[in-house]
């Protein structure tokens, strides 16, 4: 479990940019225990690392701990997080187009 957690940490970047493709996370964005439980069940298994739904929750409660600490979410609720980072890698190609466009 502790390989898998910090496989986690050490790839935070591709981790969230892997679930920004289905889940919205930008800054002041509120993020979700099972939206972070299964994007890490999903995330392993497409790795070929099958893990259970039971590891999954696991570690994505170990996972987001380690976030609050490091001051990247923060907490609202038992289960919901604010997300409190912003990485330019996750802003969508689309988006950045669109920047550009307004800011010439």
């Amino acid at each position: 479990m502790e390989t898998k957690l910090n496989q986690l940490l050490a790839n935070e970047d591709e981790f969230f940019r892997f679930m920004r493709e289905k889940y919205p996370i930008h800054f002041n964005s509120n993020i979700f225990l099972r939206d972070i439980q299964y994007a890490v069940f999903t995330y392993f298994n497409l790795k070929g690392e099958k893990i259970k739904t039971p590891q999954a929750e696991e570690l994505a409660i170990l996972f987001t701990k380690s976030l609050e600490e490091k001051g990247k979410l923060v907490m609202l609720s038992h289960n919901t997080w604010k997300v409190n980072f912003i990485v330019e890698d996750f802003v969508k190609k689309e988006e950045l187009s669109e920047t550009e466009e307004v800011s010439q």
